[in-house]
């Protein structure tokens, strides 16, 4: 087996340890962490995101850090590597149509359903039974919480967070480094650096481009 190490020791990192396992593709080596050094689920942290920048010998790489532009801010730092590999991990409950392109480097969690004419770039969580329509566009870097639902035709920029639980109707452009809260019903255009809450969605807050 390749070995595969995942970024990130929070409780994320360990239902992506438990993802990884149920592949039976990978041999997990352990996290990298910055701010701790206790073993987790069963694994040691190997090193920091320092280490991997110098890291000297080839290795596949998971970064389960939810948070959208902290998941950028560590990727670009470690990306300069050539010897890491950012695989894309796929729960096998996973059910994916026709003429879905995947980028590097994203997660699709378990019962999750993507169905055809998808495309998504790089860096993207598509956490817990989220369902992703036909035609859509998801660029790279978002992040899906669990159990979303995206309707067909719809784009999403860069940097995107939408909360657990929400909707997205059919037809709508997602702007960059959007967040939609939790529960949400999104039935119109996101404007790009908004917050987003409720039901029907609305904009409560603008924040300035990151």
């Amino acid at each position: 087996m390749k070995e595969i190490a995942i970024v990130g020791s929070g409780g994320f990192g360990k239902e992506i340890a438990f993802l990884i396992e149920r592949t039976g593709d990978w041999k997990i080596i352990g996290f990298f962490d910055d701010n701790t050094n206790k073993k987790i689920y069963g694994y040691d942290i190997v090193g920091s995101t320092d280490d991997l920048v110098n890291w000297q010998s080839e290795i596949a790489i998971v970064c389960a850090i939810g948070n959208s532009e902290v998941r950028k801010k560590i990727i670009g730092k470690i990306k300069s590597n050539s010897r890491l590999t950012f695989p894309t991990v796929i729960d096998p409950s996973v059910i994916m149509g026709k003429q879905v392109q995947l980028g590097e480097g994203n997660i699709i969690c378990a019962n999750s359903i993507l169905t055809v004419d998808i495309k998504l770039g790089n860096f993207n969580i598509i956490n817990l039974n989220t369902t992703i329509g036909h035609d859509v566009q998801i660029k790279s870097f978002n992040t899906f919480y669990p159990t979303v639902n995206i309707s067909g035709f719809i784009e999403t920029d860069d940097g995107v967070e939408v909360g657990t639980g929400s909707q997205i109707i059919q037809n709508l452009k997602i702007g960059k480094n959007a967040i939609i809260g939790a529960g949400s019903v999104v039935i119109k255009d996101v404007p790009a650096n908004t917050t987003s809450v409720g039901v029907p969605a609305k904009v409560i807050k603008i924040r300035k481009e990151v």
